[in-house]
């Protein structure tokens, strides 16, 4: 697995990135990442019961990402076609801000190690991403367990700090 001081892979993948009729859907590279921080969520399929319950958390903290400077992309290895259908017909979906990535090869998720190998659909991963391409921050649920947004942003807080944080650290406390 892709870990933490690592260059985050080289990418060219599909995305649904707005919902107004013929602007749907974006070609999404690592130029789009760079120079900023970028959190990259993965989930393993579209039309399950756990994903979008993140998805929608993801967001609902939008403008927190937003006001870190920090892109917020989300993935899977489903077709942008099926994300749109997915985005249409799911009434929590249907106004995300975000980028919604689609690794219909599995390239990418292959790359990064985060594909369960029994069923070859990606795992529940988060990459914090720095401004240079580097992965600063990996995590990764089993298929059946979410994710927990308002610690991906402190753990975001902390990095963007350059410090060192301790235990249980809040934005707002003395570092270290």
């Amino acid at each position: 697995m892709k870990t933490i001081g690592e260059k985050f892979p080289e990418f060219k993948k599909e995305a649904v990135v707005s919902l107004e009729t013929g602007k749907e859907f974006k070609t999404l590279t690592n130029a789009d990442i760079a120079g900023k921080w970028t959190v990259l969520f993965w989930w393993p399929l579209d039309f399950t019961f756990v994903c979008p319950t993140e998805i929608e958390s993801f967001n609902r903290n939008y403008e927190e990402f937003a006001k870190r400077n920090t892109n917020l992309i989300g993935a899977s290895i489903d077709s942008q076609f099926v994300h749109l259908a997915w985005r249409n017909n799911h009434p929590g979906l249907k106004n995300l801000k975000f980028p919604m990535l689609a690794d219909t090869s599995k390239s990418l998720s292959c790359e990064l190690g985060i594909l369960e190998p029994e069923n070859k659909i990606a795992y529940r991963a988060t990459f914090i991403i720095d401004p240079e391409g580097i992965i600063q921050h990996v995590s990764v649920n089993g298929l059946n367990v979410g994710r927990n947004v308002k610690e991906v942003i402190r753990i975001l807080d902390a990095l963007q700090t350059g410090e060192l944080t301790p235990c249980d650290w809040e934005p707002g406390q003395e570092t270290l």
